[in-house]
């Protein structure tokens, strides 16, 4: 396979919402020599408790050092939400069924469900307002649920998890560049400003040319 840059994210995981117009530039700047593919990382996957008072603290302070850095909006109202469950396997899940009906739009996909999440306060874990997200983009609307329920779309969503974790990612966003046969080089652990990440991908590229 040839060199690639390979994004690993969650759609729930608010540095990869203040990454977004980032990864929007590298994708616009080196698509074409570089193409990239979308990773689900699985930051919460499978939760099934409620929020804690202690657990919304600590993500509000998140979402405030995000929004700082990075200047992207965030809907603070989804802290008044009781008892929610912070699960990251089914938006997950629905980029990786949109990955299987139409990849042109995964992400489409993966950026249309973090600002639902994000600045418009949705339930990204709800099937049916998933369905409405990906409908919005032009998809059928019973052909993703029908690709969101499949047992084999289950088995690939956590395919997904177990590879960025046998690929040693611990944290969102991963950037890499490089290919499965070659090996990966990280271009960013984290956040970080265009320019940074730029100047990787860029001395990335004149290494491969020689």
């Amino acid at each position: 396979m040839s060199p690639h840059l390979l994004y690993i994210a969650d759609p729930m995981c608010s540095w990869c919402w203040g990454f977004s117009p980032v990864i929007e530039q590298v994708r616009e700047h080196f698509g074409e020599i570089l193409p990239m593919k979308l990773l689900m990382g699985g930051l919460r996957p499978g939760t099934q408790d409620p929020m804690t008072p202690g657990m919304k603290e600590d993500i509000r302070e998140h979402w405030r050092h995000v929004r700082e850095a990075s200047g992207q909006p965030f809907d603070f109202a989804f802290f008044d939400r009781e008892d929610f469950v912070y699960d990251t396997e089914p938006p997950s899940r629905a980029v990786v069924s949109v990955r299987g009906l139409d990849p042109a739009l995964v992400f489409d996909c993966f950026r249309a469900i973090q600002r639902a999440f994000y600045a418009e306060n949705r339930d990204v874990t709800d099937p049916g307002t998933l369905a409405d997200i990906v409908s919005d983009l032009g998809l059928d609307r019973e052909a993703f649920t029908d690709q969101f329920k499949a047992g084999q779309t289950i088995t690939e969503t956590w395919r997904d998890f177990e590879t960025a974790r046998h690929m040693g990612v611990t944290g969102f966003p991963t950037l890499l560049a490089g290919s499965k046969e070659g090996g990966y080089t990280v271009m960013t652990a984290g956040y970080r400003k265009w320019e940074k990440v730029k100047e990787a991908v860029e001395d990335y590229g004149l290494r491969i040319e020689k």
